[in-house]
């Protein structure tokens, strides 16, 4: 346990005032802020102005909004990490062999992170690199990442923050989504059907290490064809657990 007079809140506010900056709010105020991150007006109006002088954001005298510096941190983080490096080169055989996009994300809370991608077209309306997130709830890749933990704490993360519907397929209610994700702890595999965005598909496995332990998902990004969602194990389940089996081998 670590002691609270061995840590710099003034980091902590700083940093969760840049986790406030979201898709949605690029672009927000003192008082947004504020109300976002929970801190009273005076510490908001300090860690951002900070975070201007340093070069981490850029202010037009009402608005903040952060520059690509911050970026380096996530990049940092990346770049430490050897999933990345390692799942790579599998993804860009799947991807090459099958002609379809191909990613690899962890979980953080209740989101997916992108850690690595093999893109063979655009499947989504924004552009997917690595350090992209999306909500775990809606995605194929999250629901895999979510059914690896226990019942009781993926209804935690799922009550984190409101279920807000991406489509008019996406399911939102917390008990279906539950449902979904013991559906996947029992066949292996998530199915998504254009719950994140209207003409994208896209079907996940869990990604194992050499205990067995969930440490990543694996997917592919499809769009939307003639076939049915029912049909996608049968055409890419076998490539997906074959990539499956070749990363537990080297994931220690």
């Amino acid at each position: 346990m670590i002691s609270e007079r061995d840590t710099m809140s003034g980091l902590a506010k700083g940093l969760a005032v840049i986790e406030t900056f979201t898709a949605d709010r690029p672009r927000q105020s003192i008082a947004e802020v504020s109300v976002a991150s929970g801190l009273d007006r005076a510490t908001a109006r300090r860690c951002l102005l900070t975070l201007a002088q340093q070069g981490y954001a850029e202010y037009d005298g009402k608005f903040f909004t952060l520059t690509p510096r911050v970026l380096r941190l996530g990049t940092a983080c990346l770049a430490t990490m050897p999933l990345p490096q390692m799942v790579q080169p599998s993804l860009d055989r799947l991807s090459e062999a099958l002609g379809e996009s191909s990613s690899v994300s962890i979980l953080d809370e209740d989101e997916i992170v992108y850690v690595a991608r093999a893109a063979q077209r655009k499947v989504m309306s924004i552009a997917l690199m690595p350090g992209s997130r999306l909500p775990a709830f809606c995605t194929s890749m999250g629901r895999v990442l979510l059914a690896a933990l226990s019942q009781d704490e993926a209804r935690q993360r799922l009550a984190r923050r409101p279920l807000l519907a991406r489509t008019a397929r996406t399911v939102t209610e917390v008990g279906a989504v539950l449902d979904r994700l013991a559906l996947v702890r029992a066949q292996g595999f998530s199915v998504n059907d254009e719950e994140v965005e209207l003409g994208l598909r896209s079907i996940a496995v869990p990604v194992l290490n050499a205990r067995g332990l969930v440490v990543a998902a694996l997917n592919l990004g499809l769009p939307v064809r003639g076939e049915d969602a029912a049909s996608l194990p049968a055409r890419y389940l076998p490539a997906l657990l074959q990539v499956q089996a070749e990363l537990r081998q080297v994931l220690r």
